[in-house]
């Protein structure tokens, strides 16, 4: 607790950072989505030259042929997304759009099966059908699908930081 009370303006820089970040995406929603695919390009880039390298520098050889795979997918994974980011925009969202559609189903599916043991199974298929409603939408517009996730992102890192803000103010006081 001292610890905390005694930088509580690191937190406040935390939060005023997460509120910038929050109003700086519902303003620029395009290059903040673009700035998340370039951070995931640049992370699973490096992911994988880190898992080649640990591949090569290793114990047994045999062991570790699993590693190179996964480092090199992972750089592969890091170029595309460099070289076309559009493109890995338009696949996370439609990976997102197939799991909401496929836990949708399986959520209606689950409901059927167990309405003779539970009582108003119908929630769980309204949930199944709201996820896979959400997923198709997803598949038919995905400009829309990704400028809805980075509103939700924006409005995460907003409450986030006020929620930070908040707390530094409180260290203060005890500091």
């Amino acid at each position: 607790m001292h610890a905390l009370a005694k930088n509580w303006w690191l937190l406040l820089l935390r939060g005023i950072a997460a509120i910038i970040f929050g109003l700086l995406a519902f303003a620029w929603p395009g290059l903040t989505l673009l700035t998340l695919i370039l951070f995931y390009g640049a992370f699973a880039l490096v992911d994988g030259v880190l898992a080649v390298v640990a591949a090569i520098t290793g114990g047994a050889p045999g062991s570790r042929w699993w590693l190179a795979i996964v480092g090199l997918l992972g750089i592969a994974a890091g170029l595309v997304t460099f070289l076309t980011p559009g493109l890995t925009a338009l696949v996370l969202l439609l990976f997102i759009a197939g799991w909401a559609i496929a836990t949708g189903v399986f959520q209606i599916i689950g409901a059927i099966r167990l309405r003779k043991e539970i009582d108003n199974e119908w929630l769980l298929i309204l949930g199944g059908i709201i996820s896979v409603l959400f997923g198709v939408s997803m598949m038919v517009a995905p400009g829309a699908g990704a400028l809805a996730l980075v509103w939700v992102i924006g409005i995460y890192s907003v409450i986030t930081g006020a929620i930070f803000v908040a707390l530094a103010f409180r260290l203060k006081k005890h500091a």
